[in-house]
């Protein structure tokens, strides 16, 4: 999933970027960046905040921006 999807995913739910990041307690330039950074991969993130970034992104979202992302999360159903 790239950027302008996420956004978009955003959009239809009412929200943008600096909303997630102002609901979620993140500085809007470091989920942005994430998402730069991130957006597309297929390989998890080290980081601890990029991860959860990255996961809240995907919950906000309903999808996973990076495949298994939400995998053994009890919020989510198979």
């Amino acid at each position: 999933m790239n950027k302008q999807q996420i956004h978009a995913r955003l959009i239809e739910r009412g929200s943008n970027f600096r909303q997630f990041s102002l609901q979620h307690g993140y500085d809007p330039r470091l989920v942005t960046h994430t998402v730069d950074r991130w957006a597309g991969r297929a390989t998890m993130p080290r980081g601890r905040r990029t991860y959860q970034i990255i996961k809240d992104l995907s919950l906000a979202i309903d999808a996973e921006i990076i495949p298994g992302i939400l995998r053994n999360n009890p919020l989510i159903s198979d």
